[in-house]
């Protein structure tokens, strides 16, 4: 089970670190990734991080402003977003697969989501 949290109401600039924490014994075996829905689009991917933490990728999107990484002793992952811009508004969700992937498809696991709005 994955539970994200963090998420709120931000202006233009600012910051948010995301939360997602998982229960059960075998998060350190799963990669992890995080994912945003923004109204009337499509879920689309954010980026990811490998089981152990040494990968990460990111959609182009939010290179060099978001930052994941991920705490496998207390089973959870973070997002921390900088430069929040209006369009980073959106519901944000973690997943959790044995595989990396960049796809909604690629994961078998989610969390229920968390609101980040942005504004300018």
């Amino acid at each position: 089970q994955l539970q994200a949290s963090g998420g709120g109401l931000v202006q233009a600039g600012g910051s948010l670190r995301l939360s997602c924490a998982a229960s059960g014994r075998t998060f350190a075996s799963y990669v992890m990734g995080w994912f945003r829905q923004a109204p009337g689009k499509e879920r689309e991917f954010v980026g990811t991080i490998s089981a152990g933490g040494g990968y990460t990728n990111y959609a182009d999107s939010v290179k060099g402003r978001f930052t994941i990484s991920r705490d496998n002793a207390k089973n959870t992952v973070f997002l921390q977003m900088n430069s929040l811009k209006p369009e980073d508004t959106a519901v944000y969700y973690c997943a959790a697969d044995r595989k990396l992937g960049y796809s909604v498809g690629s994961y078998n696991y989610w969390g229920q989501g968390t609101q980040v709005t942005v504004s300018s």
